[in-house]
């Protein structure tokens, strides 16, 4: 295993994604560079390479070739920046022609709607569904009015002309025949032509008609008098989008332009729909608890740090998890509840972790790891049945079948870890257990563990790198995880491994973490000892993050009795990663991870 590889199991973070550009220079200079290191590696082996002149050649070589790829880089960046600004001169350009445009025709306007009760005013999926069965060339006596955004504009001659329209993600066509629109308003040519070069892609109107068929088959509203221009696009709107830069920054045209991308985003929508049906219908009260507090608690992960101007010499913290404040509430005397909702943690950003996403936490009284698992099992598989359902609808493929779901894996923790490694696990409780993991590992396979890596994260790594992608041909139950990685959960000691492991399950999908399950720590004084335990180590492994301290408020409440109780939590992004085949956490967030968020905004006042 390289340096490279090993270093991402045991620091994922310390290799972050760069822009689409930079990440295109950065390879360059790196294959570059490489072959160069290779020519001089190569050389380097032979006895001639002993010379030191030879060596200084291949070492100016290297130093001129890297300089060679800086230069052509600087010089890829440099004419993307003109393709950039070419392209908002371009765009600045044609919203001023159609400002221009719109003004000579007297269409600058941005009116308010007027709804009129004479003509019914109907959705365009409503229009489909009712007129679905109209025979082709069949006509409608009904009077409706469509309102819904331009997708295309055509000229089919000088007197008939198409638009189609879009609203609720359906779309329609529209006719404008000018001898039908004349009869009816005594519109002159000229109206007729004005307006046809008034509407454009984009533009937002209302139109008025009757249903009816056209010869090729094509359910139409054929209007009755010139549509009204609600909104008008001034900037223009394309077809497709090919630069990320500009998906980027430009995310609603993204959106605007790209089916697929709608589509994620309505899935996730009925997806969270589901979710809370699911609990309400199993009698679980769907409550909400503070994201902002003095104190981020329920997980292992820096938190965002703030303040408030009513309370400004203390420090405050966007939540981490809602775990302990719903803990609470079943102390409480809430037996059943669930919580959906935003968490942010202050890490890298990659493929599956932003710094903003949604989780949905559940804990239930005198629930135990066996009927968490159960639940669980359940949840998938309706929910994998459901999506497939969804989706067909949305004209899209699953991107797991519900025959992946029909068998469900458990394996524990650490005699699976044993097995893939073909070495003895030391007692994970005992105070050198990180150097003898260490050992164990290095003896066994050659290993060395860095030295700023906690137990916990060594653990987490390697479970990672030889447990969790058996979860590729079903889904897997990862169960009993070591004490120490879960201060939160139970514990106990397993009679197989002798170990002290956690009350404590994890389900992989396709080598995904989904949700985490465990038996919630009940035990004040235990509780109090797991904390202290939690915050020894991060405070000797990351004491940048500043001094860590136990959760007394928590504790306190624990003495007022918490029920055994089984909690359950599971990221809302993934899930809808795995169902729709998202391959990245930004598609499933309507604007993007916190990199596009921030570059979204970065944007200059127009000239």
């Amino acid at each position: 295993m390289t340096s490279l590889s090993l270093s991402q199991i045991l620091r994922p973070y310390a290799v972050q994604p760069m822009s689409a550009n930079s990440a295109v220079y950065g390879r360059f200079y790196s294959i570059t560079r490489q072959k160069c290191m290779r020519t001089y590696s190569s050389q380097n082996s032979a006895p001639e390479a002993d010379d030191a002149s030879e060596i200084k050649k291949l070492q100016w070589a290297e130093i001129n070739a890297a300089k060679k790829a800086e230069r052509l880089a600087e010089k890829l960046a440099k004419e993307a920046q003109r393709t950039a600004r070419k392209h908002l001169e371009e765009q600045a350009l044609a919203t001023e022609k159609r400002v221009q445009k719109l003004k000579e025709l007297n269409a600058l306007e941005w009116p308010r709607i007027q709804n009129q009760k004479e003509i019914p005013q109907m959705s365009i999926p409503a229009f489909r569904a009712k007129y679905k069965d109209l025979a082709s060339a069949q006509t409608s006596s009904d009077q409706v009015q469509l309102r819904g955004r331009v997708l295309a504009a055509r000229k089919h001659s000088s007197k008939l002309a198409f638009l189609d329209i879009q609203g609720d993600f359906h779309s329609v066509q529209v006719m404008l025949d000018f001898s039908h629109i004349e009869a009816a308003t005594g519109i002159t040519m000229e109206q007729f032509r004005e307006k046809r070069l008034t509407l454009l892609r984009g533009d937002f109107v209302s139109v008025e008609g009757t249903a009816t068929v056209t010869l090729q088959g094509e359910l139409t509203l054929k209007v009755n008098k010139l549509p009204d221009l609600l909104s008008p696009s001034i900037a223009p709107v394309p077809t497709r989008l090919i630069d990320e830069e500009t998906m980027v920054q430009n995310r609603h045209l993204t959106l605007l332009v790209n089916q697929q991308a709608q589509k994620l985003l309505r899935f996730r929508s009925e997806l969270i729909w589901w979710l809370r049906s699911y609990f309400v219908k199993r009698r679980f009260l769907e409550v909400q608890t503070p994201i902002l507090a003095d104190y981020a608690g329920g997980a292992a992960a820096r938190p965002f740090l703030t303040s408030s101007t009513a309370l400004p010499q203390k420090e405050l913290a966007l939540r981490i998890a809602p775990e302990l404040w719903l803990k609470r509430m079943v102390v409480g005397g809430f037996d059943r509840i669930f919580e959906i909702g935003p968490a942010f943690r202050n890490e890298g950003l990659d493929g599956t972790h932003n710094a903003e996403f949604t989780m949905c936490e559940f804990y239930q009284a005198y629930a135990d790891l066996p009927t968490l698992i159960d639940m669980t099992t359940d949840l998938v598989q309706s929910v994998a049945k459901w999506s497939n359902e969804v989706l067909e609808k949305m004209r899209s493929e699953a991107a797991v079948g519900t025959q992946y779901f029909s068998q469900f894996e458990q394996v524990e923790f650490i005699p699976a870890l044993e097995n893939a490694l073909n070495i003895k696990i030391p007692d994970l409780a005992s105070p050198d257990a990180l150097e003898r993991l260490g050992e164990a590992l290095h003896t066994g396979l050659g290993y060395g563990v860095d030295a700023n890596v906690s137990l916990n994260k060594l653990l987490d790594n390697l479970a990672a790198t030889y447990i969790e992608p058996m979860s590729e041909d079903r889904p897997l139950y990862i169960t009993h995880h070591p004490a120490c990685m879960s201060p939160l959960s139970k514990s106990f000691t397993c009679p197989k491994t002798g170990q002290l492991v956690s009350a404590r399950a994890e389900l992989f999908i396709k080598g995904r973490e989904i949700a985490n399950m465990y038996e919630e720590e009940n035990n004040p004084f235990e509780q109090r000892r797991k904390f202290e335990l939690q915050v020894e180590a991060r405070n000797a492994n990351s004491p940048d993050e500043g001094q860590a301290v136990v959760d007394e408020s928590y504790v306190q409440a624990l003495e007022h009795g918490l029920p055994p109780t089984g909690g359950w939590g599971c990221g809302v992004d993934r899930l809808v990663m795995l169902f729709t085949g998202a391959s990245r956490i930004n598609d499933t967030l309507s604007f993007g991870n916190l990199r596009n968020v921030v570059g979204a905004t970065n944007v200059s006042k127009r000239k």
